[in-house]
């Protein structure tokens, strides 16, 4: 009965707290510069959950550092659930690539919600001599060490799937790594590079402009920007699933009151009409999962790059 006595006041205070947040602005710190598909999703998702939850979310580009700038402004903040990090692959791939590391990103954040997949493709100039991914390997095959393909950047997701790629179809070719997509875009448009593995929406420049051809999706279904290009899986590579992904991220030690309040906006916001509009034409996948589903997720994908950076030896140096 005392037990009961302390506890209903405890409930009564998380109750309100859920209720009454957010009182003020929330913050989303973001490590992508301004215009991405990143900084894209971040402000489509961010304006429609700010009109569930009354309140404005700020999106601040915080680029620099390989995405850790971002991550430090997050961890410095005060913890009091008004400042959260959109983040990509670096909380999986910064702690094998980055050195001294000024924190630990499995004990400093909590997954909140995986927000969006942003699928990959690889792409060819429009005169290269292939249609297909089997056309492409095998050209790969008679010109060894010779065809090149970028990606943005260097140990990104896009290098990633192509490293997986290689040693999955057993080619090598020479890889680029482009500060952003729109570099890597600009130089397949211009003819200066063979091929390019990045997202679907950047692609979309060179290909409207007729020149890149896309041969592959990196999802594991096609998707709806590109309808008539096949996946990797349906070309010969089962199980192949390389995509690029977004996933929101609380400092540990904030309070978690609020969360399953945010958890929901955030589904609602992801499955709006509009904002799926908007994204669609991207090649954007909006998944709005929630916490348990976001946390499994990355221990799959963590199992699955980790190792791929070692026997691969990538290095951001």
């Amino acid at each position: 009965m005392a037990a009961a006595a302390v506890a209903a006041p405890f409930v009564g205070r998380v109750a309100r707290a859920q209720a009454d947040w957010p009182t003020r602005p929330v913050r989303f710190v973001i490590p992508f510069t301004a215009g991405g598909a990143g900084d894209t999703a971040a402000r489509a998702v961010g304006q429609k959950l700010g009109e569930i939850l009354g309140q404005n979310i700020v999106i601040e580009n915080r680029t620099g550092g390989n995405a850790v700038v971002a991550a430090n402004v997050v961890l410095q903040a005060p913890r009091d659930g008004y400042t959260y990090l959109w983040d990509a692959a670096n909380q999986i791939t910064n702690p094998v690539l980055v050195r001294d590391l000024p924190f630990d990103y499995r004990t400093s954040f909590v997954p909140v919600s995986l927000l969006a997949l942003f699928p990959q493709v690889l792409a060819v100039k429009t005169d290269f001599p292939a249609h297909t991914l089997a056309e492409f390997i095998e050209v790969a095959k008679r010109r060894p060490g010779t065809i090149t393909c970028g990606t943005p950047p260097t140990a990104g997701m896009g290098h990633l799937a192509l490293e997986l790629f290689q040693k999955l179809a057993g080619i090598r070719l020479v890889h680029t790594g482009y500060r952003g997509g729109a570099d890597a875009a600009r130089d397949i448009t211009a003819g200066h590079i063979d091929s390019i593995l990045l997202t679907s929406s950047t692609v979309r420049g060179p290909v409207q402009a007729g020149k890149a051809r896309v041969l592959a999706v990196t999802s594991a279904q096609r998707i709806a920007a590109l309808p008539d290009v096949p996946t990797f899986a349906e070309q010969g590579f089962p199980g192949y699933e390389m995509d690029d992904w977004n996933g929101l991220y609380a400092p540990a030690g904030a309070p978690r009151e609020m969360l399953p309040r945010l958890q929901r906006a955030i589904a609602e916001a992801t499955r709006d009409p509009a904002v799926l509009a908007r994204m669609a034409p991207l090649g954007t996948v909006l998944v709005g999962a929630g916490a348990d589903e976001f946390a499994s997720f990355l221990e799959r994908k963590r199992t699955v790059i980790e190792q791929l950076i070692r026997d691969v030896g990538i290095t951001l140096g």
